[in-house]
């Protein structure tokens, strides 16, 4: 439990992301994969099933007993929380009703927010997008974990809470990293948030409330479903930058898993990532994967070489543009 790892930096790196020229290689290749760049309509619908389950185990849990309003906000809420996160991943690239009406997809990613208690759409496009043309860049992408993060969370029992409080630093390093003005959708966003926030606590109370914030926060840290966050980036091999997942828990997450795919074509929606995989199977098939995120969460504790360090780092060049 005491071990400390014997990274003490992250990765520098000197060369550009592999994505972009993958992706060009495999366009000049397999030509026919452009097809798959169009919305997937069967997002909206899945998105409004999601809601309207969380909105009647809201109502299920007002009057049970408090252990059991813990014990579905786990089983159950925790699940459709976190894959609801993904689905607004989804959201942030267009995904449900395509380039052409990007403000469709803001307003419906303020939708698909409801259920999870804190407002959260919006803000993720922005970083999201950062995230995505300057992968690993210092100051910009806040998916890299803190100096402090990898500094403290260096032993085994550390990095255990360190997965524990995964959504409080996803909340927190964007305003230490690289923080933004608010825009106007950001606070349209809060207000239909706090607006429906109160709403359920009038209608249905505290239960009904802390059953939605407790779901999100057990959703996003010690949940299988997590493993994702550290399986994406986190280097396992030396060399290796991002890593795909091809276990059953895509079915659960918009097929994220598939996320050297993702990288090279953030412009597919989920579902047809599977097939991205297919077409250029020559590309991805001898790539590092993982069939298993809990597997991955055991290993990142456990390995004492491994920790929030563990993340390729490049100094950005030239000019920077943001959302």
């Amino acid at each position: 439990m005491g071990n400390t790892v014997a990274r003490e930096d992250f990765e520098w790196v000197y060369t550009d992301q592999p994505h972009a020229d993958r992706r060009k290689e495999i366009l000049a290749k397999h030509p026919e994969i452009k097809a798959l760049m169009k919305p997937d309509y069967n997002l909206i619908w899945v998105v409004v099933l999601m809601v309207l389950a969380q909105l009647t185990a809201f109502y299920l849990v007002k009057d049970l007993d408090w252990k059991w309003v813990v014990f579905w906000a786990y089983v159950f809420g925790s699940c459709i929380s976190h894959s609801m996160t993904l689905a607004i991943h989804e959201i942030s690239h267009n995904s449900a009703f395509g380039n052409s009406k990007a403000m469709w997809n803001r307003w419906f990613g303020i939708f698909a927010n409801l259920p999870l208690g804190l407002p959260y759409s919006i803000s993720f496009k922005r970083y999201h997008m950062d995230h995505h043309r300057y992968l690993g860049g210092d100051g910009i992408d806040v998916d890299i974990p803190t100096n402090f993060e990898g500094w403290f969370f260096c032993t085994r029992f550390r990095k255990f809470i360190w997965i524990v409080l995964q959504p409080f630093f996803y909340a927190i390093r964007p305003l230490c990293i690289n923080p933004k003005p608010i825009t106007r959708l950001e606070i349209i966003n809060l207000l239909a948030q706090l607006t429906f926030d109160v709403a359920i606590y009038y209608l249905w109370g505290v239960k009904s409330i802390f059953y939605m914030l407790a779901g999100s926060v057990l959703g996003l840290g010690l949940h299988p479903i997590s493993g994702h966050f550290i399986a994406e980036h986190y280097m396992f091999l030396k060399g290796h930058e991002t890593y795909s997942y091809y276990g059953p828990l895509n079915l659960l997450t918009f097929n994220v898993g598939y996320h050297n795919e993702h990288h090279d074509f953030p412009n597919i929606p989920g579902k047809s990532l599977p097939l991205v995989k297919k077409i250029a199977a020559e590309y991805y098939d001898n790539l590092p994967q993982y069939n298993s995120w809990i597997k991955v969460l055991y290993d990142f504790v456990m390995d004492d070489t491994i920790s929030p360090y563990s993340r390729m780092k490049r100094q950005l060049k030239g000019e920077v543009k943001q959302d």
